[in-house]
């Protein structure tokens, strides 16, 4: 889905409108009840399932995760693969895990799942999916943004919540991605509400920033859902960024936009920088002067992490 979120989602706190939009949320959250009380999941046996999805919508780091979780995966031997329910508005996401990995990628989640078991995969990484009704996965991670983290803290249309926090109780594994933002504060939410969770750190570590003259100056766009943890590493990793525009997430960049983009770089007179998936969506005639950073999450506590994964073969 293409669309920019709200500035009042990120808000510390609710405002009118969200207040506005309240019955509306109280309306879907019961409807979603009690969608869970007539749907059956499906237990698989013959191949471990691991869901990394959200409760705050969008730009949690989920796909960066997965291909995190099948690189070490494929270091252990363990075959693995990608599952991400098709939408044809998400084909940068798509491409990038086909270009890691083997990807399943039907309407239905079940339905990559039973394909998945008939090629014989030991592990299926579910990109998103943790609200699907129809599976009941083995291991389930929630990805926050340290940045964006729940924003008012308000279910969808009042705010950016999938699901209320206290939903976390059902989840036993959470992750928090960016670059260390925040992240003492956001832990002793999370404690207060279960103590018991297990609650894991990756931050963002750009492979190619030696492609980058540090005495230039940048201007960064991209059409992401965490857009500031992208500027923010690229500050980090010392970037001169004078500029940088923000796009909605999965945004399909046209003529006009690109044009844009490389009028105010000529007046600013600085180099253009954006993300991997936003490049691959790119066609040749646009890449001229636009470079892009690779990056990678880097788990922090990586031992800690793999030992749970481990489990699922005891």
């Amino acid at each position: 889905m293409k669309f920019k979120k709200p500035e009042f989602w990120d808000y510390e706190k609710p405002n009118v409108s969200a207040y506005l939009l309240w019955p509306i949320s109280v309306v879907i959250k019961l409807v979603n009840y009690l969608r869970t009380k007539i749907k059956n999941k499906k237990k698989y046996s013959s191949i471990k399932t691991i869901c990394v999805g959200n409760i705050y919508l969008g730009g949690t780091g989920k796909t960066s995760l997965c291909l995190k979780i099948n690189e070490l995966l494929n270091k252990a031997n363990i075959r693995s693969c990608f599952i991400k329910k098709y939408y044809k508005d998400q084909l940068d996401e798509q491409k990038i895990l086909e270009n890691n990995g083997k990807l399943f990628k039907h309407k239905k989640r079940i339905n990559s799942t039973e394909e998945a078991v008939n090629e014989n995969y030991k592990i299926a990484l579910f990109d998103d999916g943790l609200q699907d009704l129809s599976l009941n996965y083995d291991l389930e991670f929630v990805c926050f943004n340290n940045i964006n983290w729940i924003g008012n803290g308000l279910t969808i249309p009042s705010g950016p919540l999938r699901e209320n926090l206290q939903k976390l109780k059902k989840y036993n594994n959470v992750f928090l991605t960016g670059n260390g933002e925040n992240t003492e504060n956001i832990k002793n939410y999370i404690l207060n509400i279960d103590p018991n969770i297990n609650i894991y750190e990756a931050k963002y570590i750009p492979l190619n920033i030696n492609e980058f003259e540090k005495k230039e100056k940048y201007l960064a766009f991209s059409g992401i859902g965490n857009h500031k943890t992208f500027i923010s590493m690229l500050k980090i990793y010392g970037l001169d960024i004078v500029e940088d525009l923000e796009f909605p997430d999965h945004y399909d960049y046209s003529k006009n936009d690109i044009e844009k983009i490389n009028n105010i770089s000529k007046k600013l007179n600085c180099n253009i920088i954006t993300t991997e998936k936003d490049f691959i969506k790119l066609d040749e005639n646009q890449i001229h002067e636009i470079k892009y950073i690779k990056s990678e999450l880097k788990i922090i506590n990586e031992e800690k992490f793999f030992k749970l994964i481990s489990k699922l073969y005891e």
